[in-house]
């Protein structure tokens, strides 16, 4: 059986349309209290950050990165483009998944794992494609 863990109870200050917008969030997504809600938003946070400030640092078990590519297929060859570039970095990724949104629009959702300097150039490869029309990397703690 499993311990539960202490809590520190502190103050936020919010200007009101922003608790707003929060409360109708949480309450969307079916969190049972806005303490939740916070928590993981905290967590995020936290490791969006760790992830920023990891320049050269190896990225590991302890936190999973994906790439997430939104592209529309209207230039010719860009598949292949998008798939020549995966194989040269191919010592970072772990799996890929392709998904078809509409007739001509395609996300990748590319599982990574290496330093947070080859992650971000993988990044910045695939964006400077023509015919990608967005790139984000999303970094979690499991």
């Amino acid at each position: 059986m499993s311990q539960k863990m202490k809590v520190t109870r502190f103050s936020v200050s919010l200007p009101p349309p922003l608790v707003e917008k929060l409360d109708k969030a949480w309450k969307s997504m079916q969190y049972e209290n806005r303490s939740k809600a916070i928590h993981d938003a905290v967590r995020s946070f936290i490791t969006e950050f760790e992830w920023m400030r990891s320049e050269g640092g190896q990225i590991t078990g302890a936190v999973l990165v994906l790439v997430l590519v939104l592209y529309y297929l209207d230039k010719p060859g860009l598949l292949n483009e998008v798939t020549r570039a995966q194989h040269q970095f191919k010592h970072l990724i772990s799996s890929t998944l392709h998904v078809h949104l509409e007739e001509d629009k395609c996300l990748e959702i590319i599982a990574v794992e290496g330093s947070a300097q080859e992650v971000r150039r993988l990044a910045q490869v695939l964006m400077a494609k023509r015919g990608v029309k967005q790139v984000n990397v999303a970094a979690m703690a499991p």
